[in-house]
């Protein structure tokens, strides 16, 4: 699969680059010649009548991208071996891409330059079409190039460029990424000659598996002198030596192979293999170090059967980008839901607020009402006490003549004091009953200011709450924890609310409380007033009455009231006209 992934990208840039009119489909002709070049290159046996079977049912015209692939699939890609020569291939795709796409003026380097820095981009790509190199490939790739140059990295220079790039989502193509390294804005201070050589030993790294390579010495097994080779270490883990670069001299097979240094030897170390065994000698400890230390490295992979160190380093990189982009949407996510908890939040807070209001504007109306109604009670008691007055002005005129019932009215009029203290008292207790409601209702209006600020602050806390979500990315751990402290803020906030809901209780039991003895205290004075009304004699004399003068008998004031003389009457006279029944 990931031999597929790699000629699939290969393999693209030479489809787009025969979308001249950039329609994303190409005619049929030049298809046939792609796929004939492909499996020329890959050493697979053509069919050239496969392509308008394949396409026998559609319309006359061009063949896109997702047309071409089963195509592609089947007849070419199904059938590929590895046992092609890889460079021709690409060659074949640089040569078909290069030519539309790549603008020779002012680079510093060759078109060999060039297709080995578009080899390497097909390395680092993304597997995602079309094809780009995020800028941790980038940085991975020019910190390899500056020190296959012998240059130093500068990280600030990079992070400039950085910036530079976010207009573009942070990424580049083939195109842009070898005029990057072909106008030299990374490699300033270098010749081309320099700028060549580390391209050249990134590319022979990265896409020839090449480990490590150099010059040392070595000595011959016949004549036993000492000459200067040419050593490659690539895979499958071969160390190739040379006369020159380009001249082959033979191959040193490491499998069941150790290097170990020679004792007493500054730079001389042996490769014992299971033939014969080969003594070298470095230029420096340091390189003998390194190179031993390579070739276990080598040594240890094979046994182990696992890939070249770089092909695990980009492996890993690309998993660390998918964890991090899948984390990042994870917290994307649950931000959306905080948000979205918040708002539900914010909704029941101002649900709530509104159920306050009206509730304050209830008990507004209430007490209005009560006012109203105590306003009425007082001005009808005022009534009755101005009637009482004038009724006591008519006894005691009425006393005045009635000397021999004078004692007898003295002690009613004693009784009918008694009986007005009693209901003095009786009136002082509702008053004071009243005055409780009042300081119930004021403690209540002080609660519900106290629960109108905890909401203001709940809202400066769910504000700042959205403050935090809109920082930077750099910060989100830290918002995080804030977060985590602003919800227990809020999570106390709202004890203390749910505390002034229950006090507001409490003052609403009190309140209660004080209209029961409120209504006893009403209901106690009237009965003192029922008493008063049903007592007979002087007593009733007291209470209101009609404004037409009472009935006088030679006992004192009459039994009844003109109301009930006139129901006496009418049962008398019924009583009456009701035929007499037979004995």
């Amino acid at each position: 699969m990931a031999l597929r992934d790699e000629l699939l990208k290969a393999i693209w840039h030479a489809f787009t680059a025969l979308d001249v009119d950039k329609s994303g489909k190409v005619s049929k002709s030049q298809l046939k010649v792609l796929s004939h070049n492909l499996c020329t290159v890959m050493k697979i046996p053509h069919d050239p009548v496969a392509l308008e079977e394949h396409f026998r049912d559609d319309d006359e015209g061009p063949v896109s991208n997702q047309g071409y692939m089963p195509h592609l699939n089947r007849f070419i890609l199904d059938k590929v071996q590895d046992n092609f020569d890889r460079m021709d291939f690409n060659r074949m795709c640089w040569t078909l891409c290069a030519r539309k796409n790549l603008n020779r003026n002012h680079l510093l380097i060759s078109d060999d330059d060039a297709f080995k820095i578009w080899c390497i981009f097909n390395f680092l790509a993304e597997d995602k079409y079309p094809l780009v190199m995020v800028s941790e490939e980038i940085e991975y790739f020019l910190r390899k190039l500056t020190e296959a140059m012998g240059g130093s990295w500068i990280e600030e220079k990079f992070e400039e460029y950085k910036i530079q790039l976010s207009s573009k989502h942070q990424c580049l193509n083939v195109w842009e990424l070898i005029e990057l390294v072909g106008m030299g804005h990374f490699s300033k201070g270098m010749d081309r000659q320099t700028l060549s050589m580390g391209i050249n030993e990134v590319f022979q790294e990265l896409i020839l598996d090449m480990l490590k390579q150099g010059y040392m010495m070595k000595k011959g097994h016949k004549r036993k002198n000492w000459t200067e080779r040419w050593f490659l270490l690539n895979l499958p883990f071969t160390v190739s030596n040379a006369k020159c670069i380009n001249n082959f001299y033979g191959d040193i097979i490491l499998t069941d192979t150790f290097p170990f240094p020679l004792i007493g030897k500054k730079c001389l170390f042996y490769v014992k293999c299971s033939d014969k065994s080969f003594e070298i000698s470095a230029s420096d400890k340091k390189k003998k170090q390194e190179w031993i230390q390579a070739i276990q490295t080598c040594i240890t992979l094979l046994k182990v059967g696992r890939p070249a160190p770089h092909l695990e380093a980009r492996q890993k990189r690309r998993e660390l980008r998918q964890k991090q982009q899948s984390e990042q949407e994870e917290l994307e996510l649950r931000m959306r839901e905080l948000q979205t908890a918040n708002e539900n939040k914010q909704r029941e807070l101002e649900a709530l607020r509104k159920k306050l209001e009206e509730a304050a504007a209830n008990a507004a109306e209430e007490e209005h009402r009560r006012l109203q109604t105590q306003s009425e009670l007082q001005d009808l008691y005022r009534v009755e006490m101005e009637k009482e007055k004038m009724v006591r002005q008519q006894m005691e005129e009425q006393v005045a003549q009635k000397s021999s019932e004078l004692e007898q009215y003295l002690q009613r009029v004693r009784e009918l004091e008694n009986m007005y203290h009693r209901l003095e008292e009786a009136l002082e207790e509702e008053r004071q009953a009243r005055q409780d409601e009042e300081t119930v209702r004021k403690l209540q209006a002080r609660l519900l200011e106290e629960e109108v600020s905890k909401r203001a602050e709940l809202e400066q806390v769910h504000l700042y709450q959205q403050q935090t979500i809109s920082q930077t990315q750099a910060e989100k751990q830290e918002l995080e924890r804030e977060r985590l402290a602003k919800e227990s803020a809020l999570q106390s906030a709202m004890q203390q609310l749910q505390q002034l809901e229950a006090d507001r209780q409490g003052a609403l039991e009190q309140y209660e409380e004080v209209m029961k003895k409120l209504a006893d205290a009403a209901n106690n004075t009237k009965s003192w007033k029922d008493k008063v009304s049903h007592h007979e004699g002087l007593i009733r004399l007291i209470q209101p009455g009609p404004k037409y003068p009472q009935k006088i008998t030679n006992w004192g004031p009459a039994a009844f009231t003109e109301t009930e003389l006139s129901l006496r009457e009418k049962d008398w006279q019924e009583k009456k006209n009701r035929p007499a029944t037979p004995q």
